[in-house]
């Protein structure tokens, strides 16, 4: 019920009331982070682009959230992405299976005297899940698959296709020593009113510097069947406050014709559905 109230008030006042929503949220995490931990600490699907192949632990829920920038030149027309809430909300169902729901509000600005060229609203609205395949051992890896559906009917006007998107992807993860692990993506979307695949990649190297502090660095990119393939990179910070929360920051920008800048900050936090 929560979440659908969420998603009500934010149709309503997208930016302002899905912020003051999701802040509730932290003011039940900060009673909860006053318990002794006994948790692992949580792992998340932000700030980079590779899904991790861990799962929310059963009856939980975990909400990732964030705001990011990312800025295109071309031609002397300067693109400009603004999304103010990069919302993923993730509910571990059973002990291999996860719930997954997530929504964005975006701003599209040109630099050009035509308001047209200024959009915003919500993205279509994602569902889907992630189930477990495999425990890592030895060299083996830990593998999960994901996939989610994207519904055209919750989007803005400014940003609603006319089909459903889908896509798929399968996460793996190599634990390297006890400071460094390697995960990586591979899986297909369709989307944007299109019939054509477009395949997906991801490689990140993740190392711990302290128990706080992670760093990483990854390259991912899309190869869609009719058009050039898109690579890039980016790297970046997380900050483990506790068990159950963590901040996090990334740069990045593209090696093929794509974005000039990519910026994004957020959070993520871990709190139980039910009293023990």
């Amino acid at each position: 019920m929560k979440i659908l109230q969420i998603l009500y008030m934010s149709m309503k006042f997208p930016a302002k009331n899905l912020t003051l929503s999701m802040a509730f949220f932290v003011v039940k995490w900060v009673a909860f982070s006053q318990e002794k931990e006994v948790m692992e600490a949580l792992t998340t699907d932000r700030p980079d682009q590779t899904e991790s192949a861990n799962l929310v632990p059963k009856g939980f829920l975990q909400f990732e959230a964030g705001a990011a920038y990312e800025s295109f030149n071309n031609y002397s027309i300067k693109t400009e992405y603004v999304t103010y809430n990069t919302t993923l909300v993730r509910y571990g169902l059973l002990n291999n299976l996860e719930l997954r729901l997530g929504w964005d509000f975006v701003e599209t600005k040109m630099n050009s005297q035509n308001p047209k060229d200024k959009l915003s609203g919500f993205n279509p609205l994602l569902l889907g899940i992630k189930t477990s395949i495999a425990k890592e051992k030895d060299w083996f890896p830990e593998i999960a698959l994901l996939g989610h559906l994207y519904l055209p009917f919750m989007a803005g006007s400014d940003y609603k296709p006319n089909t459903t998107g889908i896509d798929f992807r399968f996460a793996f993860a190599h634990t390297l020593s006890e400071k460094s692990s390697l995960s990586y993506n591979l899986g297909a979307t369709w989307g944007n009113d299109s019939p054509e695949a477009s395949y997906a990649y991801t490689i990140a190297y993740g190392h711990s510097l302290n128990k706080k502090i992670g760093a990483y660095i990854e390259i991912y990119g899309d190869l869609p069947e009719n058009s050039k393939a898109k690579h890039l990179w980016d790297a970046g910070f997380t900050y483990l406050i506790s068990n159950n929360f963590q901040l996090d920051a990334t740069v990045g920008t593209s090696i093929t014709k794509g974005p000039d800048l990519l910026l994004s900050a957020g959070e993520s936090f871990r709190i139980p559905t039910k009293k023990k």
